[in-house]
């Protein structure tokens, strides 16, 4: 049975879609099969992996509207064993759209519960807000991975998420468990940056990844090309980060 994993963040550039792409495509090079699902209507993770994103007929909108079906929505990648359920600016309405439905918290968790025993990882790249998509995700998954960046507002607004994640755990999922917070865009020659890893592990103790996503040029040139970090170049120092952060996710999974 896979792991389902939502990525998630209300503050916006914290490396929440890059954390996805290249997540995904590391576990997809360590030969796990994958499924990225994006559920942020800027469809980054989708043209990320190198998905013409205004070619797309069925999405995520769709899934969560339960007007299509999830295996229907699948589409491949270019990276090795990752598939991905694309998404497109029409999800901007979602919210909108399932205000007075029933159980609108779950019609992800509906859509996407068949497809656990396809794949090994299944993450969701979420939007940077805690609307009705993000809850969509959380209800959905098992565990969520928070990234901070290492920068001067790093802590603020995560109380606001943690206390979004227990409430989500008292109310729609209760298994819902935090996989850990994924330290990004850290620069070891500012002061700043070390502060913050010192001060979100002295907090967050066990709950902190020991990887350490480090700020990389080929990183972020990457996703204009359309592809993963490990596609673009596999020697880079990002690469390595994530392959590592991949290695750790499925020690602790799997071992």
């Amino acid at each position: 049975m896979g792991k389902i994993i939502a990525i998630a963040n209300q503050k916006g550039g914290v490396g929440k879609t890059t954390t996805s792409v290249n997540l995904a495509a590391s576990l997809g090079a360590l030969e796990k099969k994958v499924l990225l699902i994006d559920a942020d209507p800027q469809a980054n993770a989708s043209s990320g992996l190198g998905i013409d994103v205004e070619t797309i007929e069925i999405g995520s909108y769709q899934l969560i509207e339960h007007s299509a079906d999830a295996k229907d929505a699948i589409l491949a990648s270019n990276a090795p064993n990752v598939d991905v359920i694309p998404a497109h600016i029409d999800l901007v309405a979602i919210e909108i759209e399932l205000v007075d439905k029933e159980e609108r918290e779950y019609m992800l968790k509906k859509a996407i519960t068949s497809l656990k025993s396809d794949y090994d990882y299944i993450l969701i790249d979420c939007a940077p807000s805690l609307g009705l998509l993000t809850l969509n995700a959380l209800t959905a998954a098992d565990s969520v991975i928070i990234p901070i960046q290492c920068e001067y507002f790093a802590l603020e607004g995560l109380g606001k998420l943690l206390n979004t994640i227990k409430s989500v755990q008292k109310i729609h999922n209760e298994t819902l468990d935090i996989e850990g917070m994924l330290l990004t865009m850290f620069d070891s020659r500012l002061r700043l940056s070390n502060q913050v890893v010192e001060e979100v592990q002295k907090h967050f103790s066990e709950m902190v990844f020991d990887t350490i996503i480090q700020r990389n040029v080929r990183l972020g040139e990457a996703p204009s090309y359309g592809e993963s970090i490990i596609n673009y170049d596999v020697s880079s120092k990002g690469a390595v980060n994530y392959l590592n952060l991949a290695k750790e996710l499925i020690k602790k999974n799997e071992s």
